[in-house]
């Protein structure tokens, strides 16, 4: 191909997938018990049920976005081979990494004028993001000019829809107070939250259990979903295989032409959402 397409580990996207699309995956970094690790799916240097274990035992746990000298050092020896880039990113709403990516495309165009460089704000966060760019990266028949323009006609059609276990880790991040963390876990209430057109993970309804929870994701995905569009379905769980397949057994039973992966939410999001976090994503008419 005359371009390469780059995401970073906050997609989530599988690395059979990233393999067979030839995606390039930058890696996230985090902290814990004062050690640097890197994150990218299917191979961290911290493996992911460990990383789920520690947050359940009350290892607080510190994320860093991808900085520009990264993405300069991920970009420059693809331009200097003669290929453009086209890099899909996390929402900037979410995280500064899309910004590191506009900085370094900058630097780089002054020093390859004769090559094209470019950076999405996906407004999208975890496998959604990871579902824009498997997407994205079965039409590299387009021109790249084509694909970006594709990209940013459809990003907003790819729904995300999220629930989690456990208030206190939204609490620790301070999207929501301890309060409501009290209150919601005495009544056994459970958030069910999305991203907006604007890329802000936002919460929509409460529902009081976890069964409840995980089939209000499917429910709403009945309401939107675009079954034309839709030939795979993402399904994400931080430690929770068990409620994935919950999730994705609705999904078969009602759509069963379509492709159900199950896969983990990465430590990027998961240290946010915490252990027990479900997470659906599919094409929709409408986020």
């Amino acid at each position: 191909m005359s371009y390469q397409i780059f995401t970073e580990a906050t997609s989530d996207l599988p690395a059979k997938f990233a393999e067979q699309l030839q995606v390039n995956i930058l890696p996230m970094g985090f902290t814990m018990e004062e050690k640097e690790y890197f994150y990218i799916p299917g191979r961290s240097d911290m493996p992911i049920e460990t990383f789920f274990e520690k947050m359940r035992a009350g290892v607080p746990v510190i994320t860093a976005q991808v900085n520009a000298y990264t993405f300069i050092e991920a970009f420059e020896p693809v331009l200097k081979s003669g290929k453009d880039i086209l890099y899909i990113g996390l929402s900037s709403k979410l995280s500064g990494t899309v910004q590191s990516g506009f900085s370094a495309a900058e630097e780089l165009r002054a020093k390859y004028p004769e090559r094209k460089i470019v950076v999405i704000d996906s407004c999208c966060a975890s496998l959604g993001e990871g579902l824009l760019v498997y997407y994205a990266a079965r039409k590299q028949d387009l021109s790249l000019e084509e694909l970006a323009k594709w990209v940013e006609d459809n990003k907003l059609r790819f729904v995300h829809w999220f629930t989690v276990d456990d208030l206190v880790y939204l609490k620790r991040g301070g999207r929501i107070s301890g309060a409501t963390a009290a209150i919601a876990t005495i009544l056994n209430i459970k958030p069910v939250m999305h991203v907006d057109d604007e890329g802000y993970l936002v919460a929509v309804e409460k529902v009081q259990g976890r069964k409840k929870s995980l089939r209000a994701l499917f429910e709403r995905m009945e309401k939107t979903v675009d079954t034309k569009a839709t030939d795979t379905v993402f399904i994400g769980h931080c430690a929770a295989p068990a409620d994935a397949e919950y999730v994705a057994s609705l999904v078969r039973e009602k759509y069963p032409d379509m492709m159900v992966h199950i896969d983990d939410i990465g430590t990027s999001i998961g240290a946010h959402s915490g252990p027990g976090t479900i997470a659906l994503f599919f094409i929709g008419s409408e986020r």
